[in-house]
């Protein structure tokens, strides 16, 4: 007969757990074009193994591809190969300069039809934020009025 475990033999082998190291097995899997490294860890507790070292460390809003973003995710299950993923910068690339073309061409159109009226939305578009100069020096320049 098969003795269960006792409810105290499971807490020591939960403590000894956590007090030996852990072995990180991180295994590099990609770089992409920016140089961000991706790694999986086959030895985390938890699914939640992927992770990534950013070029900068400090810019937490850095540019990443879809395809590793969909791997970080577990949206997919292999990462991207290279081929891959210079395919989809490839289109990126090719769909960035239609857009410029698309843009030019439409200039173009919009001249030939409106004439120099498209001067004037030009000048509109680049028009900064307005100032005021009520609220240039706004609480510096503040007197206490005295009661009469």
């Amino acid at each position: 007969m098969v003795k269960e475990r006792g409810a105290i033999v499971q807490v020591w082998r939960a403590f000894v757990a956590s007090i030996k190291p852990k072995r990180s097995q991180q295994k590099f899997v990609g770089e992409d074009y920016n140089g961000t490294k991706y790694y999986e860890d086959s030895g985390a507790p938890s699914k939640r193994g992927r992770m990534f070292t950013p070029v900068d460390k400090d810019n937490f809003m850095q540019e990443m591809p879809a395809e590793w973003e969909a791997w970080l995710r577990y949206r997919r299950h292999e990462p991207p190969t290279n081929e891959e993923i210079k395919a989809n910068y490839n289109l990126i690339m090719q769909k960035k300069s239609n857009a410029a073309q698309l843009e030019i061409e439409r200039a173009a159109e919009m001249k030939e039809k409106y004439g120099d009226k498209t001067k004037v939305l030009e000048g509109a578009k680049s028009k900064e934020f307005p100032t005021y100069d009520d609220y240039k020096n706004y609480g510096q320049d503040y007197h206490v009025k005295k009661p009469e």
